[in-house]
């Protein structure tokens, strides 16, 4: 079934089944293979997408569902909130393997760009979702915080 997704931007056109997983369209019919497989049931968070704005988990979205959505990757991220947080997880090295840092980024530049000023609770509410193998949770709550400061300078 052809249908148009909005990706990172683009309308994107692509043939597949209605019922077919986000994930798998955004991986393997459009190549952008910054967001990841992980369990395949939403609870790791390595899929996190954007739509329309909010953090969503692409392994459980059925494009059927999102065709007339803004979607946006990893890969798509722009503005000074992403900015902030990627410079923040840089500067404070964040990452250990990385398989899990886009979707922690995704999260986290959803909850910042809700609310600029979280405390410890909500970052580690808004980011429960996410699963990291290596962690790294301290140095993510840390990196959400630095990259808040850099939103108020």
């Amino acid at each position: 079934m052809p249908v148009t997704l909005n990706i990172n931007g683009e309308d994107k056109k692509v043939d597949v089944a209605e019922d077919t997983p986000l994930l798998w369209v955004i991986r393997d019919e459009l190549n952008l293979t910054g967001t990841k497989f992980g369990c395949g049931v939403a609870s790791c968070g390595a899929c996190t997408v954007h739509i329309n704005g909010k953090p969503v988990r692409s392994c459980q979205t059925n494009i059927q569902d999102v065709e007339k959505s803004k979607i946006t990757t990893i890969e798509g991220l722009s503005g000074k909130t992403s900015k902030a947080v990627q410079d923040a997880w840089r500067e404070l090295n964040v990452v250990q393997c990385g398989y899990c840092q886009s979707g922690q980024i995704m999260s986290a530049v959803g909850l910042l760009s809700k609310n600029p000023k979280p405390t410890d609770q909500e970052i580690d509410t808004a980011m429960q979702g996410n699963a990291c193998r290596c962690a790294t949770y301290q140095r993510i709550r840390a990196a959400i915080h630095l990259a808040a400061t850099k939103l108020e300078a």
